[in-house]
């Protein structure tokens, strides 16, 4: 039995002329005349059996009907478009989307960006930042970092590094820490985006009730807090796979050992059916081996 579905020309002569309250407008939009626009919508209420505009001299205004109708066209003509789009875009390649947190992408993701791209070199990633919370289907993004236990419904994911959280200061200040007590005569450093690394930190080290851990100045991000460090403002709460490069190199060190893991960790998630894509494969067969490097 076929369907009882007007045609797609008066739908869309219909929601173009309601956003616009004008036929002519409409058909300006549309690249037709106003007489067809108005042709098509006598059409489309006559096979409705209703009217959808009022008609006066020189305006329309919506029926009741008709706001209703609007909203439910509207709807399903925009999701026609996003259906269509997918499509084609599955036969023209753009750019991986990448979404991170900034400190990630500029401490974890950013120094392995030159070594992916001379494997790949046809591959173009597009990289994202935000501190908010990002759904990759729902905001667009081929994948996205979220820091979580790498299971998230209707998406697969890899892991690519651990949440350790460790003191970290300028080498100036090592002499001065020899045990975790010592933090008490010292400024702590924090990052307004982790207002709880340091009470978690001082909990496991048996601490919480001998140091106050809400003193010492606030930062906006964790690069700005490391910088600190770095600079001898204080000692700073250090995430162990963000701070690995500074403490190669010696512009931050580790004054005591001891260390927080946290059950959740930094992993790669993408809805499932992006398994297809073998440019995500690359990516996420990369970050996997990078992560492997990193542990």
């Amino acid at each position: 039995m076929p369907r009882r579905i007007p045609s797609l020309t008066s739908l869309s002569a219909f929601e173009a002329a309601a956003r616009r309250l004008h036929f002519s407008r409409a058909a300006e939009e549309l690249a037709v005349t106003p007489g067809a626009v108005s042709r098509q919508i006598q059409s489309l209420e006559a096979s409705l059996g209703v009217q959808l505009f009022d008609r006066q001299k020189h305006a329309v205004t919506l029926t009741a009907l008709g706001r209703t109708y609007a909203a439910e066209v509207s709807d399903i003509l925009d999701r026609l478009e996003l259906a269509s789009d997918r499509i084609r875009s599955r036969h023209r390649p753009g750019p991986l989307s990448i979404c991170a947190y900034p400190a990630f992408a500029l401490r974890w993701l950013i120094p392995r960006w030159r070594r992916f791209h001379d494997l790949h070199p046809s591959i173009d990633l597009q990289l994202m930042t935000s501190l908010t919370t990002v759904d990759a289907a729902r905001d667009g993004f081929d994948a996205i970092v979220k820091f979580c236990d790498g299971k998230v419904p209707g998406h697969s994911s890899i892991f690519l590094a651990p949440l350790e959280i460790f003191p970290v200061c300028g080498p100036a200040f090592r002499k001065k820490l020899r045990q975790p007590l010592d933090l008490h005569n010292q400024t702590l450093i924090h990052c307004a985006a982790r207002p709880n690394d340091w009470p978690r930190w001082l909990a496991e080290a048996g601490l919480a009730d001998k140091i106050d851990s809400t003193r010492g100045p606030r930062f906006e991000s964790l690069n700005l807090a490391y910088q600190a460090a770095i600079e001898g403002v204080g000692v700073a709460m250090g995430v162990g796979c963000l701070v690995a490069d500074d403490l190669e190199t010696g512009r931050l060190v580790r004054p005591i050992p001891l260390t927080y893991r946290s059950k959740l960790a930094f992993y790669l998630v993408y809805p499932t059916p992006r398994s297809s894509d073998p440019r995500l494969m690359a990516l996420c067969n990369f970050l996997s081996e990078e992560a492997g490097r990193g542990a």
